[in-house]
């Protein structure tokens, strides 16, 4: 009798720490690099921003996705000879919302460019809607430490580093946060 007891605790306390981890994964979705066919699926060519249609640089994409296939993806804009030449350098698309440094992105897309400081340590960017060019807020990259691989953009899974690069400067994002 003693036995059948234990047995039974064991089952329940078995059943019970595989609910709690059901649970604790069904809160935070697992995040991934994406690929270069997901990429391509969601970047345009060439992106719509404000009136015109900018071409891309598809090598220099860049994203994460996850499991339910909703992706944060940006590439580097070609914009010689566009009005938005010096204006932005990159288009982002959004599908779950997220906080860049401390600029709430709601799912969209959206547009940004920087500005170097005086001191050369960190870049000023500011957020912009595509469709209109509305500025929705500016935040600070800094230099990321240790870092030698300069990359156009490069959009890192949370897990590894939860930063946006540009160059060899870092802005922190945290998903879920508007």
């Amino acid at each position: 009798m003693k036995m059948k007891g234990a047995n039974i605790f064991s089952v329940l306390c078995a059943a019970i720490l595989a609910l709690l981890c059901w649970c604790a994964a069904a809160e935070a979705p697992a995040w991934r690099q994406a690929t270069q066919a997901e990429l391509s699926s969601v970047l345009p060519s060439r992106a719509p921003v404000v009136n015109e249609h900018i071409e891309t640089e598809m090598r220099t994409a860049s994203g994460i996705v996850d499991e339910h296939g909703r992706v944060i993806a940006g590439v580097v804009l070609i914009t010689a000879g566009y009005s938005a030449d010096g204006k932005y350098s990159h288009y982002l698309i959004v599908q779950a919302p997220m906080r860049v440094g401390g600029v709430a992105l709601a799912p969209g897309e959206y547009v940004f460019g920087w500005t170097r400081s005086e001191d050369g340590d960190s870049l000023k960017v500011h957020f912009n809607q595509a469709a209109t060019g509305a500025l929705v807020g500016a935040t600070d990259a800094h230099w990321i430490a240790g870092s030698t691989r300069v990359e156009s953009l490069h959009i890192w899974p949370p897990q590894d580093k939860e930063i946006i690069q540009i160059g060899r400067f870092g802005i922190p994002y945290r998903l879920g946060a508007e």
